[in-house]
């Protein structure tokens, strides 16, 4: 088999692996709407016509030290330490649909998980006027807001591109003044887009994606995030038709204030860079095409939110493939 006949299938098994998957809270929790590092190698590549089903795991452990404040469910806490298990099983279709040339697809994501706070301080909030408390700890249980999103992506030669566009849909389960709602109790839209250069011959893969966040007001805590960036990358070696690995890394910045009555600590504008690694295997369950990722990120330079490291869990099968697509 040829190096080029190689990493075309390997492409196919892993293309799917990289599409969009929810947060787990807005910037008013000090973390993005977006799951920052969703997307990595192969981040601008779509999968043949067919229905996909991607399940994501992703397990972050972080803390806010010093004593800085963080508004978090409707109060201001401060001395975070954090650690949240989402899973998030994600339906994918491809349609045989083309606009401008491109081919369309369609995504629906319903994320639940654990997450477990411990707040060193909490100070009252002069909207809600809850009381000062110290060392409040909450682990919760919860369903978090449906996902929706559409992408169309096209192909020339070594090069692969895609964009989109992805909706929060703010039904998740909510609980007024939890500090570990994976809800976010408010509209949300991520507009974004995605580019892999992959050479067929030596098996490298160099892949960006970079979007932007809009926020609507959630009603409960009257908190309207602001306008959030984000940019991920990636540098990978395909090895095998089996086996690829590299660099991951991505950059999150706040570039417009937060507003509303809810917003005692003002405009709170947060940033986050991060640096890690990845590994895909692809394998055969019978005649079953699955991919396996894993993603490793360690955060730092971090203001106004946690900082910490995040691990992705990645498995991916496709339920049903257009012939015309291989």
């Amino acid at each position: 088999m040829s190096a080029r006949t190689t990493v075309a299938r390997t492409a196919l098994l892993a293309a799917f692996t990289c599409l969009p998957i929810s947060g787990l809270s807005a910037a008013e929790g000090g973390a993005g709407f977006y799951l920052l590092g969703g997307k990595g190698a192969m981040a601008g590549v779509l999968p043949p016509a067919g229905v996909y089903f991607q399940n994501d795991v992703y397990i972050y452990t972080g803390d806010l030290g010093g004593n800085r404040g963080l508004p978090l469910g409707g109060k201001i806490v401060a001395d975070v330490d954090a650690t949240a298990v989402l899973e998030a099983p994600t339906v994918i279709w491809v349609t045989p649909t083309e606009i401008a040339s491109g081919s369309l697809a369609f995504s629906f994501t319903l994320p639940l998980g654990q997450k477990n706070v411990d707040a060193g301080l909490q100070i009252a909030n002069p909207v809600l006027g809850n009381p000062v408390a110290f060392d409040r700890k909450e682990d919760r249980f919860s369903f978090g807001d449906p996902i929706a999103a559409a992408m169309v992506g096209w192909h020339s030669g070594n090069w692969h591109w895609q964009t989109g566009a992805m909706v929060n849909i703010p039904i998740g389960d909510y609980k007024d003044g939890s500090l570990s709602n994976l809800s976010f109790n408010r509209w949300a839209a991520d507009v974004n887009a995605a580019v892999t250069w992959l050479n067929p011959s030596t098996g490298l893969d160099l892949s960006v994606a970079a979007g932007f966040t809009f926020n609507d007001e959630n009603p409960a805590t009257d908190y309207k995030t602001g306008t959030e960036f984000h940019l991920e990358w990636a540098i990978s070696q395909n090895f095998s038709k089996e086996f690829s690995a590299g660099l991951v890394g991505y950059y999150y910045d706040q570039v417009t204030g937060d507003s509303g009555e809810g917003a005692a600590l003002g405009d709170f504008k947060g940033r986050v860079a991060a640096i890690g690694a990845t590994a895909a295997y692809n394998f055969e369950v019978g005649k079953l095409p699955v991919s396996a990722r894993v993603k490793y990120f360690h955060e730092f330079d971090a203001k106004n939110r946690a900082e910490g490291d995040a691990v992705f869990l990645t498995l991916a099968i496709p339920l049903a493939v257009s012939q015309a697509g291989h």
